[in-house]
């Protein structure tokens, strides 16, 4: 019964509360005083008179015009209105009222003038022509919110669970700490280890270079940087968390990072390992607390990457330890460097089955193999940026990288052929040992000198690089043919490779202003080369002396290839507060040769000529509503390794060889878009678009005989293309000062087509999907979250011939998130994940509940946290995963981490604050 009127007493209370707050509409038109314009883009916000508490906000049209509309509990609130430029208005109301008409209000230019105090804007939103200020103080989040936290209150931004950080539908694909590097390129160590406090203003704007930023170019305007600009009092400091955590079946994670700041010089160290395939960085709590996992690739060598950093590894089952440290300080004025040293680690294996329908015009055969992979593997990589500014008008920017790598990999596999009766047609075993050692440097030096007040200047960048790599590799084999002339290929032998690379990279630029400041000419000229030898030794073991001792003619190679390009260009770029336009067109002089020193008759030489244009349009209506589009033409040479007609034999089921006659080939490609965001209402929607069609296209062309043996060259083909479109829209709805929902939804369609070949037959694959998506989240804060999604991907494929089938796949994905935030202290997660595919074969799972869950406790005032973690709660989690084009259906089946339990904990600490003072929470030291 206790219980019951717990829940009556909380159902009335929120009643009340939803009673108690009265809707409201204000109105009005800025102008200028002076010349009586209207003002667009200015910020208007609504707060609370007793407290300043901020209950909405928007920003004024092309008209001048601005509407405030809500719910709020107070009825005594403050209108504010911030344009840069001109003075502040306010104006207390009373929104018991209803409708307010504010009518025009006149604002006079601001008289301030250089060496008087400026007053910083307490405007939420301010937004100019490239940059989109939040002001942090603006936004309520949760006590101890780090940036991420603040970031997901922000309109228009997006962070989901991986961390990736999405503004207005544009990816952000970097995050600078007062406008230099925080660790590299990863956004998430700075969202998820700087604390809101700490921060005082979140700045977003195109993601560009230094010596973009400094010549005043437009950068990517399909990426965008965050800023956070930490106050000077706050700027001072050690901060940081370590956490360590066991679990079940050997589990483990450590993990730690310092941060020291004092103004301009900053200084990070971190380090972590587990065996739960992370990057060597999840803490253990809800959320992991750096690193990210957002974009994950894996390589044959068995190394692995996260977000563009190498860890070592591989698939399966990875062990990984990772230390790393970032120095940043300005030295002097206009002299400032940035530099990160980092280890990676890894041990790892992967078990591999799979079954493979291959497709022929007249028959079908069936392949199956399995394969185990053993690797370990250890990378260094050193980085550095150097910015040296001997005046306004000079920028000098060196960027020199430096990586050494070595790894150790076992892989064997056995793989079997039969036909469509079942008979086996050939089979093969294979043992392979593969040390690999490599070397990499790269340097980039950019001086730009701008003059005048016009936008003009001149750049010369210098880019080169070296690298090398030795590698040992022995192999132990026996393929098997069966059929009418059978026959038995035994290999053990020995190759010593070595690869070397040497390129380097020239570019001058000259920007011409002919209307100032708003249209220039460009003139560019460009130069690149890069040399590459590849020479591999194979030697046959010799039974009499029982040393690898025969040298291999046949599979043996010793090239040297050079690939040069020269481009001069001519551009033209229009820049004004709504249009922005860039046409540029440039012509490649390329030549390729490839000198063969153990078989001089197979040299070549090549030289291509092709036209390149690119053009970019972006559009900004008003400060909600923009449109984008580009069309461009590029031109890609055959790689030496196609055009090289050498015949490699190495593995002796699939024979390669290339074709001398290639020709570049031509893409013509196109993207264009529109988003709309309202700033107030918290909702907008966006479309885009994008396309290729490629003449010339370079395309493997494989016949297979009786005995299944292939041999494969390249070819020019004319006719591919793909067009893809979409859309999407989001919704953030406040109910109240504490309950919001957020919905959204998106689909996703592509039109393919593909000219490929099957055995001599060439055919035109035309391939159409559809990806649609909904997503749901209600939150209640300090009380509990939830977030539903769904979505499911449908594609057709037609061959165009009748021996082969159209290929109709489809798959489904549903996500549930939940959240409970009390008791106080107290946070259990869970994140519930539904994967069905039917058409995966019966042997393989074709569905799977994956579930991890979640529960942490905070302690000694919140600097502790003590977790328990569950993952895979169902013991479900599988790698079964189709793949199919006309050549081949393809089920395959690998090692997935299962289920376990782990309890771990961490602490936090933090001293950052005024010059000499600290904030609450103990320094920790190593």
């Amino acid at each position: 019964m206790r219980i019951n009127q717990l829940v009556l007493l909380a159902i009335g209370l929120c009643l009340s509360v939803a009673m108690q707050a009265q809707n409201f509409s204000i109105t009005g038109t800025l102008k200028d005083k002076d010349s009586k314009q209207t003002l667009e883009a200015a910020t208007v916000f609504l707060e609370t008179v007793k407290d300043s508490t901020l209950i909405t906000y928007t920003i004024t049209n092309q008209e001048g015009f601005f509407q405030l509309e809500g719910r709020a509990q107070e009825k005594d609130a403050r209108v504010n209105i911030s344009f840069l430029g001109y003075e502040n208005f306010t104006k207390n109301v009373d929104l018991s009222t209803g409708d307010i008409v504010l009518g025009d209000i006149e604002v006079a230019p601001s008289t301030n003038t250089l060496g008087e105090v400026v007053v910083k804007s307490r405007a939420p939103v301010t937004v100019k022509k490239d940059t989109l200020e939040f002001n942090v103080s603006s936004f309520k989040t949760k006590k101890d919110a780090n940036i991420e936290d603040l970031l997901k209150e922000l309109p228009g931004v997006e962070v989901d669970e991986s961390g990736k950080i999405l503004v207005n539908g544009k990816e952000v694909n970097k995050i600078l700490v007062n406008g230099k590097p925080f660790f590299g390129d990863d956004p998430t160590i700075a969202t998820r280890n700087l604390t809101k406090e700490i921060v005082e203003k979140i700045q977003v704007v195109d993601t560009k270079t230094d010596d973009e930023a400094f010549a005043g170019e437009d950068g990517d305007q399909e990426s965008k940087t965050i800023n956070l600009t930490i106050s000077e009092e706050k700027n001072k400091g050690v901060f940081g968390r370590v956490a360590a955590g066991g679990g079940t079946d050997n589990r483990f994670e450590y993990a730690g990072i310092v941060n020291a700041f004092d103004n301009e010089r900053r200084i990070s160290v971190l380090a972590g390992g587990n065996n739960i395939n992370s990057a060597g960085f999840s803490f253990g709590e809800i959320r992991k607390m750096f690193g990210g996992g957002r974009s994950v690739y894996f390589n044959g060598n068995g190394s692995f990457g996260i977000d563009g950093r190498s860890f070592g590894g591989g698939q399966g089952i990875v062990n990984s330890r990772s230390v790393g440290a970032n120095y940043t300080d300005e030295y002097a004025k206009g002299f400032d460097a940035n530099m990160d040293y980092f280890y990676s680690a890894a041990n790892s294996f992967d078990e591999t089955r799979v079954e493979r329908e291959n497709i022929l015009p007249d028959r079908r055969f069936f392949t199956n193999s399995d394969s185990r992979n053993d690797s370990n593997s250890d990378n260094h990589s050193i980085n550095t940026t150097i910015n040296i500014k001997k005046d306004s008008t000079l920028l000098i920017n060196i960027k020199p990288k430096f990586s050494f790598a070595n790894s150790e990999t076992r892989f064997r596999r056995t793989e079997e052929s039969l036909n469509e009766d079942g008979e086996r047609i050939n089979e093969s075993a294979t043992n392979n040992f593969v040390t690999d050692e490599g070397k990499n440097f790269e340097n980039t030096l950019s001086v730009t000198k701008k003059w005048g007040d016009k936008g003009a200047y001149v750049r010369a960048r210098v880019q080169n690089e070296i690298n090398r790599q030795e590698s040992e590799d022995f192999i132990v084999s026996n393929t098997e043919i069966f059929g009418d002339n059978p026959s038995v290929i035994n290999r053990n032998q020995f190759t010593d490779g070595e690869t070397k690379l040497d390129g380097y990279n020239l570019n001058l630029t000259y920007r011409v202003p002919l209307v100032a400041k708003k249209l220039f000419l460009d003139v560019d000229f460009g130069h690149r080369s890069d040399t590459r030898k590849r020479k591999r030794s194979t030697f046959d073991f010799d039974e009499v002396t029982q040393q690898y001792a025969i040298l291999n003619q046949e599979l043996s190679t010793d090239f040297e290839g050079r690939n040069s390009r020269t481009t001069p260009k001519l551009g033209l770029n229009y820049d004004n507060e709504k249009l922005n336009v860039n046409v540029s067109a440039g012509y490649v002089f390329r030549t390729l040769e490839n000198n063969d020193n153990l078989r001089p008759e197979l040299d070549i030489k090549q030289n291509f000529e092709a036209l390149e244009l690119d053009t970019y349009v972006n559009y900004r209506f008003s400060p909600k509503a923009s449109m984008y589009a580009s069309l461009g033409k590029s031109n890609r040479p055959p790689e030496v390794t196609q055009l090289n007609p050498f015949v490699d034999v190495s593995d002796p089921l699939n024979i390669v060889e290339g074709n001398p006659n290639l020709a570049p080939s031509n893409d013509y490609n196109f993207y264009g878009g529109f988003n709309n965001y309202d700033f107030q209402k918290g909702g907008g929607w966006y479309l885009n678009g994008n396309g290729r069609f490629t003449n010339d296209a370079i395309v493997r062309k494989t016949t297979i005989d009786d005995n299944l043996v292939s041999r494969t060259t390249y070819v020019n083909v004319n006719g591919n293309y793909s067009v893809g479109a979409g859309g999407g829209y989001n919704k953030n709805v406040k109910i109240d000062s504490l309950r919001s929902i957020k919905y959204g939804g998106g689909i996703y369609t592509n039109f393919g087509r593909n000219v490929n070949f099957n055995n001599e037959v060439q055919y035109a694959s035309k391939t159409r999907s559809l990806t649609p998506r909904v997503n749901f989240t209600y939150t209640w804060k300090k009380l509990f979250e939830v977030r539903p999604s769904y979505n499911i991907s449908i594609s057709k494929t037609q061959f165009g011939l009748d021996a082969f089938e159209d290929q109709d796949f489809i798959s489904h994905n549903v996500s549930l998130g939940t959240a409970l935030f009390v008791p106080k202290n107290w946070e259990w997660r869970n994140d519930i994940n539904y994967n069905y595919n039917p058409n995966i074969t019966s042997d393989f799972q074709r569905s799977a509940v994956f579930w991890n869950s979640t529960l942490a406790y905070s302690f000694a005032k919140e600097r502790a946290t003590a977790t328990l973690k569950v993952y895979d709660v169902l013991d479900q989690n599988t790698n079964a995963r189709r793949t199919a084009n006309a050549n081949f259906i393809q089920d395959v089946q690998s090692t997935v981490l299962e289920q376990y339990f782990m309890l771990s904990l961490s602490w936090k600490f933090n001293t950052l604050g005024k010059k000499g003072e600290t904030n609450d929470g103990g320094v920790f030291f190593f």
